[in-house]
């Protein structure tokens, strides 16, 4: 059976009728031709996507600079653990610990 591919249009549409609850996933599933569980994922895409929708360029810019902090913090946390494992090493190598 070959893969079938939707729309972006059609699966927001789909999952929108899901969120909507008029009729059930497996309604929807019989009535549109696609696996309720994938009618089930549409929807949540659709319920976490919902706020980016309305944030603004500004939140966007702050929300990508706050992630690139976070990164170089953890990358910068790493580099911290392998040099107190290595004094770590070093201190009882050298009968300090």
């Amino acid at each position: 059976m070959a893969k079938k591919n939707f729309t972006s249009a059609y699966k927001a549409k789909v999952a929108l009728e899901a969120i909507k609850a008029e009729k059930t996933v497996a309604e929807l599933s019989s009535e549109h031709g696609v696996h309720p569980t994938q009618i089930n994922k549409w929807k949540k895409q659709l319920q976490e996507g919902m706020p980016g929708i309305f944030e603004t360029a500004r939140e966007r810019k702050d929300r990508a600079a706050q992630e690139t902090k976070q990164e170089h913090l953890y990358q910068q946390i790493g580099k911290l653990q392998v040099e107190v494992e290595w004094l770590r090493k070093k201190s009882m190598d050298l009968g300090l610990m």
